[in-house]
């Protein structure tokens, strides 16, 4: 028995304009569209997925759960992210970190890896 993990759920102001900046930054599909919810993934039945859900609330404070991403190139990445929109954020993380913190367009946290494994 077990669980497998399917989705993480992302609360959006705009469902479509997020999840396709999300779809862009990871390199995955958007798998389908609605009024309600946009789903991003990897495509052919893979897992997990991405999806975004309208809420009409915006974000207040820092995210409780987050997205860590490994870029194979940091500066190249966070070149890409910023000129995306993305903009750094300071969540009281050290400047010495193994991570820079930066928000997608509506805020939400996420952050980047400074070391490739």
């Amino acid at each position: 028995m077990g669980s497998r993990w399917d989705a993480l759920i992302v609360d959006a102001l705009d469902p479509e304009r997020l999840g396709r900046w999300w779809a862009e930054v990871l390199d995955q599909r958007v798998e389908s569209v609605s009024a309600r919810e946009v789903v991003v993934g990897p495509g052919a039945d893979g897992h997990p997925r991405l999806i975004f859900l309208r809420h009409q609330d915006p974000k207040h404070a820092k995210n409780r759960l987050h997205l860590d991403l490994r870029p194979d190139d940091l500066d190249a990445e966070i070149e890409r992210l910023v000129n995306m929109g993305a903009r750094h954020v300071d969540v009281g993380q050290h400047e010495d970190a193994e991570w820079l913190v930066l928000a997608d367009p509506e805020g939400n946290e996420f952050c980047i890896l400074r070391h490739p494994r």
